[in-house]
């Protein structure tokens, strides 16, 4: 009978173990789901922070390396308040790629075309990715790329191209605008280093 009683036990042991597991279980998940609802906006407004920091350094790199075309061109294509498009090498390779930075929507885009052919140029489409995302330069009406000459005087008149030597780079992140906390806004800058004293 003492058997019977200790398997009983250890039954109902087994039981109440397995519903206290449960029940924490339960627990820890709807604190969970509690936490990613409250906190959603605060996450991703993070997470684009984040990115848009990534995004900042990497086009500031690129700025620096700023170089003449493979074909011989200038280094700067063409500059506006939301669009740049200049040569750099961005791979490390043999061959210097064009690269446009430009505002789309709420989104910093890069495109990049790689020379192709012998002499090289640049006649392919270009290939696009995002670099940050709620970018909100365009709504807010704040200028993304900022341009200096060597005297370090504001460059406004945008077909003055040449005259470039520096550039200065704002990007304002808010994932909900009608939410707080407010934007952030970071600027970051670079010298073309092959037009230094040019």
């Amino acid at each position: 009978m003492s058997m019977k009683n200790k398997r009983g036990l250890t039954m109902i042991e087994t039981v109440v173990w397995i519903a206290v597991f449960i029940a924490a279980m339960t627990a820890v998940v709807v604190t969970l789901i509690y936490f990613y609802r409250t906190n959603a906006y605060s996450i991703e407004q993070a997470s684009a922070v984040t990115s848009a920091q990534r995004g900042l350094e990497q086009i500031v790199r690129t700025i620096r390396e700023g170089a003449y075309s493979s074909e011989g061109a200038f280094p700067i294509v063409s500059i506006a308040a939301n669009d740049f498009i200049f040569y750099a090498d961005i791979d490390e390779d043999t061959l210097i790629e064009r690269v446009h930075y430009y505002i789309s929507g709420t989104n910093l885009v890069r495109g990049v075309i790689e020379p192709t052919g012998n002499p090289p140029a640049y006649t392919a489409l270009e290939a696009t990715s995002t670099i940050a995302e709620y970018v909100r330069n365009a709504e807010q009406g704040i200028t993304t790329f900022r341009y200096y000459d060597e005297l370090g005087s504001e460059i406004t008149n945008y077909a003055n191209w040449t005259a470039v030597r520096f550039v200065k780079v704002t990007l304002t992140i808010d994932v909900n605008t009608a939410k707080l906390p407010d934007r952030v806004t970071f600027e970051s800058s670079a010298a073309i280093r092959n037009l230094i004293g040019k």
